[in-house]
């Protein structure tokens, strides 16, 4: 274990936090003490929040531009891109259906309300609509203006306009190239002062611990353990049953010839818990075990660790039902079709790096009026739960690369 890593410093905080919140909970209630240490826990916890908030428009809008527009440099396989593009989004939305029917089935978190998220709840309108009204109201908030979504943070409405923008530049060809490189930095910009917001993260993950176990009854944690067990067993079912099946229906490749071929890339992806840094072995174990041409996956990885997140869209459509339960709000089927519409933009947006699902987890609450501050519950299981999400993202590009192959030779 590397002492100087962000993930192992994000762990030790995220002890340290619980630590100190069970200090400070079994201080009088009436000592200064308390009350000092909640306060600064809330101060700087309330910080990276924001930071976190900050950066989450500019990251989401370069990150979906410049995803979509790098399209353009295989215009001429479209039997690829498409072939590619409609995989991501079934195995995507399949994983999404997972993680939600288990969280209806398992209840994570039901009979218990935080009264801590209640500040947080009071400036949000409660909506009940209709599914028509949903629908229209809907449609209605997905086109507005870009600059009043931008600056309002309208997530929703960033993103289809970062869709017609990098759609755009796909069609515009070499005529938009500098415009293309212009976002392309602007992303890297964009990862960098990430990169700067988590070195601050275990500093703020502690604060955000030390506030949530300090002001909570311990059976919060009960509720979180059986939701990592929810989560946990719903993805590996996703990664162990439902990809390999749909890589036998459609190509005949046995899951222990898959698994076999591809052992190398998914132990470093729970390794690493970066889909990004685990690409070049993937890519070795795509083309030379499992013997797909480099043309196809040359394409396909490389796309996929921006796009294909199965693992990150069933846990934050999980953990966003989770939290209302918490928060004692029950979601509407509309509010629930949000989730899971949101889950899938969010994976989408969400960098292959590790506690880059942070950043999108935001978004995803959001867009249903749950309130941000509440990811700080699922900090004490995230790396555990970003493992295993992770070796299943890498493993949906790999079965991707396989279905493409098949599909493009059989034509």
């Amino acid at each position: 274990m590397k002492w100087s890593s962000v993930n192992t410093q994000i762990l030790i905080g995220a002890g340290l936090g619980v630590l100190l919140g069970l200090v400070v909970n079994h201080l009088d209630p009436a000592s200064p003490v308390r009350d000092a240490s909640i306060y600064t826990s809330k101060l700087v916890g309330g910080v990276f929040i924001d930071l976190l908030k900050m950066i989450l428009i500019p990251l989401l809008f370069s990150s979906i531009v410049v995803g979509v527009a790098n399209l353009q440099a295989h215009k001429q396989i479209h039997r690829v891109w498409l072939t590619t593009l409609i995989f991501f989004s079934f195995s995507t939305t399949v994983a999404i259906l997972l993680g939600v029917t288990a969280s209806h089935i398992f209840q994570p978190g039901a009979g218990l309300h935080l009264s801590m998220f209640q500040d947080s709840m009071q400036s949000i309108p409660a909506t009940r609509l209709s599914i028509s009204d949903f629908f229209i109201q809907f449609l209605h908030d997905l086109f507005v203006n870009p600059f009043a979504a931008l600056a309002q943070g309208n997530v929703i409405a960033v993103v289809v306009f970062a869709l017609f923008v990098g759609i755009a530049l796909v069609v515009g060809g070499e005529r938009y190239r500098n415009i293309l490189a212009l976002f392309q930095e602007f992303l890297e910009l964009s990862m960098r002062i990430v990169g700067w917001i988590m070195y601050l993260a275990p500093i703020g993950i502690m604060a955000l611990l030390v506030k949530l176990v300090a002001t909570q009854d311990v059976s919060l944690f009960s509720s979180l353990w059986k939701f990592a067990l929810v989560v946990s067993g719903t993805t590996l079912i996703h990664g162990v049953i439902v990809l390999p099946l749909i890589l036998y229906i459609v190509t005949r490749v046995s899951p222990l010839t898959f698994f076999r071929g591809a052992r190398d890339a998914l132990v470093t992806a729970f390794a690493t818990s970066s889909s990004s840094a685990t690409m070049p072995v993937t890519l070795r174990c795509t083309q030379q075990n499992l013997k797909v041409p480099q043309e196809i996956t040359g394409f396909v990885v490389p796309l996929g660790a921006t796009l294909n997140m199965d693992g990150t869209a069933l846990y934050e459509a999980a953990a966003a039902l989770f939290i209302a339960n918490l928060v004692g709000i029950e979601l509407n089927l509309a509010q629930q079709l949000i989730v899971c519409f949101t889950a899938m933009l969010a994976s989408v947006g969400a960098p292959g790096i590790p506690s880059a699902g942070m950043v999108t987890m935001v978004m995803v609450l959001q867009s249903v009026g749950l309130p941000a501050e509440a990811i700080a519950i699922l900090l004490p299981i995230d790396r555990l739960l970003d493992t295993l999400r992770t070796s299943v993202n890498v493993e949906g590009d790999m079965v991707g690369s396989l279905i493409v192959q098949k599909v493009v030779e059989s034509k």
